[in-house]
């Protein structure tokens, strides 16, 4: 190998390549979340087994890229490249039987066992070209140290371009299958480039056969892997009407005929059902909800934050005349609400993050029904002393926030309910509690607040409806419970639980095929 052979090979197109496989890494990083998410939830353990599978892959892939590098004399960028192309190209295919396999582990070794499996061969061969490169760039370049800066620099550059191109333009116009096929079809067609140059420039006559050969399976395999997603269909007892995969869920549209049902889910979560033949909510909970406007009547304005399938704001407007400005963070929800659901907005219509959006939106609301916490992971960052004092800021003097929480009760010592009531009573000082269905363990439970007392005996309430409240009113202890702020805020590991519970709960009901594609 010599500095003649490695100046035609040049730097360009060295740096060309880091970045490449650089960007590739992040790629593969960031679509790890989509791949595992429907089954394990888009959680903090994911995310935490992702980055640390990502971090690991990395670290064995620069001990093993330097001892390799220092070894092999003539040949082997290419072949890493074309080993890691192979592998990537294979993470769809695996995804299923991984995740299934995985399944019996739990939710936190599960997400950190599949990530492992699935991403972290082809991760540690992307890590092991950095060192390459620096082996061969230091043939040309006056000094090592120069040559590893300069080289990690671009793979850093190209770890954020990827990171970029992902998130701002592939993933909202193509699926995560479809990306992660098509990143290895690109890191084949480098890797034969690479290997050309090893071949004609370094004088490594085989450089190229390894590289096509791998490349050979890859295609033979690539049917079989284009055809390995696993399309819920729902089987003899559901049909689906609808399907998509949104920057934060596969959100599905699903009949059970038998049963007049319809149900829009979001990966594990259901977050919407109603009737078929008349289109009325099937959520009981929502019951407790439409009769919140005769607690306080006058109500005028309501915002709902997590549309869902759009009934609470039908009910809103078409019992109390509210006019109802609705938030949702997926506007494959918002889509479906309108399309599946019938649902009409009558009042502003947003679609974005909650925690950005409702520092742009004008109150007052007379009433603000926040509805995020359903059976999937927790938006915990919604539900902080921080996010609560903003919705106080957005309602009127006698607004009632109501929160739905799903969650166990463990004979009312549970400690992310105490958490949830505690920290509401830090924003306003009145507090009551519904269970949406007594007797039962796991439940959804609805917290109104206010600055006035909430009164039961309302004269807009009939004697009947007050009794039918009255029976689902409990105490939560908060004694147990921890104030949720930006700063320290365990929900999501408090509820964790019920993120398993609910997800067996959909498998069982609706089967695995739904949460595995």
């Amino acid at each position: 190998m010599t500095n003649n052979s490695l100046n035609v090979f040049g730097r360009a197109g060295l740096f060309l390549t880091v970045f490449l496989t650089g960007a590739s890494v992040m790629v593969i990083e960031l679509l790890g979340t989509r791949m595992i998410a429907p089954f394990y939830g888009a959680s903090l353990y994911v995310w935490s087994s992702l980055i640390s599978v990502t971090m690991i892959a990395l670290a064995i892939g620069y001990f093993v890229g330097g001892r390799w590098a220092d070894c092999a004399k003539r040949t082997g960028l290419s072949l890493i490249i074309a080993l890691a192309a192979l592998l990537t190209l294979l993470i769809p295919w695996l995804t299923r039987p991984v995740l299934l396999a995985t399944d019996p582990l739990g939710l936190r070794a599960g997400a950190f066992v599949s990530a492992l499996l699935l991403f972290s061969p082809s991760l540690t061969l992307l890590g092991m070209v950095g060192p390459f490169a620096i082996k061969l760039s230091t043939s040309t370049l006056e000094g090592v140290g120069n040559s590893a800066g300069s080289i990690y620099a671009v793979s850093t550059v190209g770890s954020v371009i990827g990171t970029l191109v992902l998130g701002f333009f592939l993933f909202p116009l193509l699926g995560s299958r479809e990306i992660l096929i098509g990143l290895g079809l690109l890191l084949f067609l480098l890797a034969a480039v690479v290997a050309v140059y090893e071949k004609k420039q370094l004088g490594v006559a085989v450089a190229v056969l390894p590289s096509v050969s791998l490349a050979i399976i890859g295609l033979c395999l690539l049917p079989k892997i284009v055809g390995a997603g696993h399309v819920y269909t729902g089987g003899d007892a559901f049909q689906v009407q609808s399907e998509r995969e949104s920057l934060y869920g596969w959100v599905r549209v699903i009949d059970q005929p038998a049963k007049d049902l319809r149900l829009l889910t979001s990966d594990a979560s259901t977050i919407g059902a109603s009737n078929i033949s008349d289109g009325v909510s099937r959520l009981s909970y929502q019951d407790i909800v439409g009769l919140i406007p005769a607690l306080a009547p006058k109500m005028n304005r309501a915002l709902i934050i997590g549309l869902g399938a759009g009934h609470m704001a039908k009910v809103l407007h078409e019992r109390y005349g509210v006019v109802t400005d609705t938030l949702e963070i997926d506007p494959a929800v918002a889509d479906a609400a309108v399309d599946y659901f019938g649902f009409k907005a009558t009042g502003q219509s947003v679609v974005g993050d909650a925690r950005y959006e409702i520092r742009h939106l004008k109150g007052p609301y007379d009433l603000i029904i926040h509805d995020c916490f359903t059976g999937g992971s927790e938006p915990a960052h919604l539900l902080t002393v921080e996010t609560l004092a903003q919705l106080r800021g957005l309602l009127s003097e006698r607004g009632i926030l109501a929160l739905n929480f799903v969650a166990f009760s463990n004979g009312g010592k549970n400690p992310a309910l105490a958490s949830v009531a505690k920290t509401l009573d830090q924003v306003l000082p009145q507090q009551s509690v519904f269970v949406s269905e007594p007797g039962d363990d796991f439940n959804d439970y609805i917290f109104l607040a206010a600055r006035q007392p909430i009164n039961l005996d309302s004269a807009a309430l009939l004697a009947d409806q007050s009794a039918w409240l009255k029976e689902r009113l409990i105490a939560v202890d908060k004694s147990q419970g921890v104030i949720l702020t930006d700063n320290l805020n365990p929900l999501e590991h408090l509820q964790t639980a019920k993120a398993e519970h609910y997800r067996h709960f959909i498998v069982d009901w609706l089967g695995p095929d739904l949460l595995v594609r």
